[in-house]
């Protein structure tokens, strides 16, 4: 039996494993991917460190001085694999995490994988977003000729050299894809929501109303939002390519997709190659779902790093702390929590 199972091994699971090493806890990290560097392992070949924003150290290890021009996606579970090793983590892969159990209220959790099942006091839970895309549902989507992918598949512009693309969503990667795929093809940018443009450059008092913004819906139990997603577009090299392209021009969103493009109610229609959804992520959780932590207002609510309901349970990288300098204070808060916890010879109180 172990004091603490962290799931995931990204920024926040490593941020945690730190902690929990510096606590004197036992602990274990389990990570579905075969390799270190959670989702940037994943990123498209063409996303280059110099299109990067926001990357903040993990605790105790600084980001090594990296050649702009290098794929994210080399570079980045580099430093990862070589933290890993720094501070001797125990991170167990590949381990798919299928389902976590309470054995009794504030008793122990199973935590059952396609690797056997660990027992323990706690959980920390750092899985992310990248294994849980979002596409919404429209109309005609079955009967399209196109091909349909998630920001998830992509893998850049080559394979769509003379096409039509219609990128759908108002985000970074949405930009990113319109300014790639320009130099290729042709695009059409849907967004549900006029985008908003950030001129200046982004201050802690930014960084802290976005974050209290989302924070306020985690306690009331109600699904987290983006935390980059209330913060507007920042002025990016991949923004400054896309507004050089001519790219940036913003249709509302469609409300059908026919068998060769998308149309909308008032008969305007667009033909179309493909169609790629840069529509985000929600929260990989379903593993949770047997221990029964969501509210009716389709949430989880939160306290701090833990589920309010279930102080044994932590999530990192959820909500407020889904971003790279919120996943590393996230570990740590999850991580002094459980030691108090853990070290208190009181019971364990569980929310009914």
């Amino acid at each position: 039996m172990l004091d603490v199972v962290v799931i995931g091994a990204g920024q926040a699971g490593l941020s945690a494993a730190y902690h929990l090493r510096r606590s004197g806890l036992s602990f274990v990290v389990l990570d579905a991917d075969e390799a270190p560097g959670g989702a940037w392992q994943h990123r498209w070949p063409t996303l280059l460190m110099e299109a990067v924003h926001g990357i903040h150290e993990l605790p105790g290890m600084a980001v090594p001085a990296v050649d702009p021009a290098r794929p994210a996606f080399e570079a980045l579970p580099e430093y990862f694999a070589a933290y890993e090793r720094a501070f001797d983590l125990h991170v167990v892969r590949p381990v798919r995490v299928a389902a976590v159990r309470s054995i009794a209220p504030g008793g122990l959790l199973t935590i059952e994988t396609d690797g056997g099942t660990w027992t323990a006091r706690a959980l920390i839970n750092a899985t992310g977003t990248w294994g849980h895309p979002f596409v919404p549902y429209f109309p005609g989507a079955a009967a399209f000729h196109g091909r349909q992918l998630h920001t998830v598949e992509y893998r850049g512009p080559a394979e769509f050299a003379g096409r039509h693309v219609v990128v759908v969503g108002g985000g970074t990667s949405a930009v990113h894809a319109l300014a790639e795929i320009a130099e290729v093809g042709t695009t059409t940018w849907v967004t549900r929501r006029a985008p908003v443009f950030r001129e200046d450059g982004f201050t802690s008092d930014d960084g802290r109303a976005a974050v209290a913004r989302v924070e306020e819906r985690v306690r009331a139990g109600l699904p987290p939002e983006s935390v980059v997603g209330v913060t507007g577009l920042p002025p990016t090299a991949a923004v400054r390519a896309a507004r050089e392209r001519g790219v940036l021009t913003r249709l509302p969103m469609f409300d059908r997709i026919t068998v060769d493009g998308v149309e909308w109610a008032d008969g305007g229609s667009v033909r179309s190659d493909a169609i790629l959804w840069a529509t985000g992520f929600r929260a990989a959780l379903r593993h949770l779902a047997p221990l029964n932590l969501r509210e009716p207002g389709g949430g989880i609510r939160m306290d701090g790093t833990h589920v309010a309901k279930d102080p044994r349970i932590h999530l990192v990288g959820y909500g407020p702390s889904a971003s790279t300098i919120g996943a590393n204070r996230a570990g740590r808060a999850a991580a002094h929590d459980l030691k108090a916890l853990l070290t208190n010879e009181s019971t364990v109180h569980i929310a009914a």
